[in-house]
């Protein structure tokens, strides 16, 4: 920690949990707690049951979860496909060429999802490429709004790079793809993880571009969320939303672990 006194890290760590607590811990503790109880008591939830977890575990709901994970795994591997090949062409390029490449890819981010999911449905409800109705549109969608994320974090990786590996790999011979392939590549492989590892949970939460895309067979689980609560099983959204939690938050330990083991490779 940066603070060096005692009475000073007190202070910061009485700052956070002040902070922490009532913006972040409080309302996931709440959506917890409702996924546990049938009714409310006052302020909080009440009437402990799990059968609202029995319903977010089977049926429709899993479904559903099967639905996001295949959307965000496809997702983060395209993205993060495409922010790789986008990052590593940058770097060759001049200053003025590089920012309109990071400007192009940033668009998405800048403006609403809601924007991206409306033009993606209007590029691609027509022939020549017709994807209106599938679950492919859902998974170009998620694609094209977490690309930014995953070409920002290898851009800025790139750019620390040391590249005294890869010219002595030059100068004893090896082509620029095996440089690529053995040298750069595993190099980057921390980023990547940690680009995939966000790009998964971006896509996991993703609401408002999905909305206006998903057909019926292929509903994520954010998707059903907001159709329970909208339709005010508001107990039943809320043990769906903990399994999203626990479902988004073992992935990501799981992406942590890999990130970790490459760091020491």
């Amino acid at each position: 920690m940066l603070v060096h006194s005692k009475a000073g890290r007190w202070a910061a760590w009485s700052l956070f949990g002040l902070l922490f607590l009532p913006l972040f811990a409080l309302p996931l503790l709440v959506v917890v707690a409702a996924s546990f109880a049938t009714h409310w008591s006052g302020a909080l939830p009440s009437g402990p049951t799990t059968g609202n977890y029995a319903a977010a575990v089977r049926g429709e709901s899993l479904q559903a979860l099967t639905t996001s994970l295949v959307t965000a795994v496809a997702a983060s591997l395209l993205a993060l496909t495409v922010g790789t090949w986008a990052a590593l062409a940058g770097a060759a390029l001049k200053k003025r060429g590089k920012r309109l490449l990071d400007a192009l890819f940033m668009l998405p981010v800048a403006v609403p999802s809601v924007v991206v999911g409306l033009a993606v449905l209007v590029a691609f409800s027509r022939p020549p490429v017709l994807l209106n109705g599938t679950a492919s549109i859902v998974v170009l969608a998620h694609t094209v709004l977490v690309t930014a994320f995953a070409h920002q974090s290898v851009s800025a990786a790139i750019v620390r790079l040391d590249p005294a590996y890869e010219q002595a790999a030059a100068s004893l011979g090896a082509r620029p793809a095996y440089v690529l392939w053995r040298v750069r590549l595993p190099l980057l492989l921390p980023s990547l993880t940690a680009a995939a590892g966000l790009c998964f949970a971006l896509s996991m939460g993703e609401l408002s571009a999905t909305m206006m895309l998903y057909p019926p067979d292929w509903m994520p689980l954010p998707v059903r969320i907001f159709t329970a609560t909208d339709r005010g099983s508001l107990f039943s959204g809320s043990a769906v939303a903990v399994v999203l939690m626990a479902t988004t938050l073992l992935v990501l330990l799981a992406v942590s672990r890999v990130r970790t083991r490459a760091s020491y490779r």
